[in-house]
């Protein structure tokens, strides 16, 4: 997908969900454009000690629910029609997983796997720099994305409480524990697509200890809900990472393929190798797309058999395959339900910042369940009363309380803010 019709894409998501909920043509308005967007260059001095000027971006698309929130990543096709779409997704998926957050975004381009660890670091600290009035924990909270990660949130953190002068966590999550992040974090992304797997399987009346799984991306999220899928009696029987896939029919060993991707970076040599388009027209019941976006398009939705999809990947599944689903009666369970369970961890970290006061794992994970599983609910539900697709329904679930935050402020006061 060209990156200039992606903001256009997800308007034409926006414009579907309104045949399903009433809203006024301001707040219409409103939500057709991001309420803020910073742009600034960000001078690096480089390890040679020539200076590059990078571009980084910081867009904050609706604040009507709480402060925007949203990840900040680095890469060499970062685009403002980019972040704009992944703004307004930060704030239905927000609202869907119901935390008081608006929806932000932000980036960098940049290659970082051509930058030493000096220059990463010193580019990270230049994005705080450069956008610490844009930023905070009462305002904008940003977190890892795409080439993100820990370590960078880090020196981010320690540039902002520098900046300002005192200590600050709750600027930023996705921390690394020790300087207060969550426990969990790691894997809340894959346990929160598990909580609301078994849910899907059983509304779709699958046993869960006989259903098969295939797992398309076996990075963070896709390697430890494979795992977490087998621990609970389901039978994986494909996983693939970039180099493509391996199948066996009667069920893969989970942990003993994790314990070599984890090492060797590589998946093992078991079963039969098959590539990561066959890997997505598998017999299986159950079929989880967690790698890239647009895998599941117009030319293969037909020869998909699994009965439930669920999104792990941000938009792997395009409107045109999402039609053909319908019709053929597959579930599909839509991102911003299925992987926001990354987003509401790092709701709790910034909770627990803010509190000064630290929960188990065990606490984080349960908390996760008693959010996730009722919005499921919730949404399956009102999907069968529109009678739509799951997508449909999240969007119109989410429209709803925000419209409700919008409206309830008033556009006067509003256009007064804006």
């Amino acid at each position: 997908m060209a990156h200039d019709d992606v903001f256009s894409n997800a308007m034409r998501q926006l414009e579907g969900a309104y045949k399903f909920v009433k809203v006024n043509e301001d707040t219409k308005r409103i939500l057709g454009q991001p309420k803020e967007i910073l742009e600034a260059s960000i001078p690096v001095r480089m390890d040679d000690g020539s200076l590059r000027l990078f571009t980084g971006y910081r867009v904050h698309y609706n604040d009507a629910r709480g402060p925007t929130k949203g990840g900040i990543r680095y890469h060499p096709g970062v685009t403002l029609s980019e972040m704009k779409a992944l703004a307004f997704w930060m704030t239905i998926k927000n609202a869907v997983a119901n935390l008081p957050y608006g929806g932000a975004k932000g980036g960098v381009i940049v290659d970082p796997k051509q930058l030493s660890t000096a220059e990463l670091e010193r580019l990270s600290r230049g994005y705080i720099r450069a956008f610490a009035d844009f930023v905070g924990p009462d305002r904008d909270i940003p977190a890892p994305d795409v080439y993100t990660n820990a370590q960078v949130m880090a020196w981010m953190s320690d540039e902002y409480d520098t900046i300002v002068r005192s200590h600050q966590p709750a600027m930023i999550t996705g921390k690394p524990v020790a300087m207060g992040g969550s426990l969990g974090r790691d894997t809340a992304t894959a346990k929160g697509a598990f909580f609301v797997l078994q849910e899907a399987a059983k509304a779709k009346g699958l046993d869960p200890k006989r259903a098969t799984v295939a797992v398309q991306g076996f990075g963070n999220a896709g390697g430890y809900l494979a795992l977490f899928c087998h621990e609970a009696g389901l039978k994986v029987v494909a996983v693939s990472d970039s180099k493509g896939g391996i199948y066996d029919e009667k069920g893969l060993d989970i942990p003993k393929v994790f314990k070599t991707k984890s090492a060797t970076g590589k998946l093992p040599e078991t079963g039969k190798r098959v590539t990561n388009e066959k890997l997505l027209e598998l017999p299986v019941d159950i079929l989880v797309p967690a790698a890239l976006e647009n895998q599941l398009t117009a030319e293969n939705a037909a020869k998909v058999k699994a009965k439930l999809i669920v999104e792990v990947a941000n938009g792997p599944t395009t409107p045109e395959a999402d039609e053909l689903f319908k019709q053929k009666g597959i579930l599909v369970v839509p991102d911003v339900l299925a992987n926001s369970g990354g987003v509401t961890v790092s709701y709790f970290e910034w909770v627990q910042n803010r509190e000064g006061y630290y929960w188990s794992e065990e606490e984080v994970f349960d908390r996760l369940k008693r959010i996730i599983v009722p919005e499921f609910h919730a949404i399956y539900g009102l999907m069968g009363k529109q009678r739509s697709t799951m997508r449909e329904a999240a969007f119109v679930h989410a429209l709803t309380r925000i419209v409700a935050a919008i409206e309830a402020k008033g556009t006067e006061e509003q256009h007064r803010k804006r």
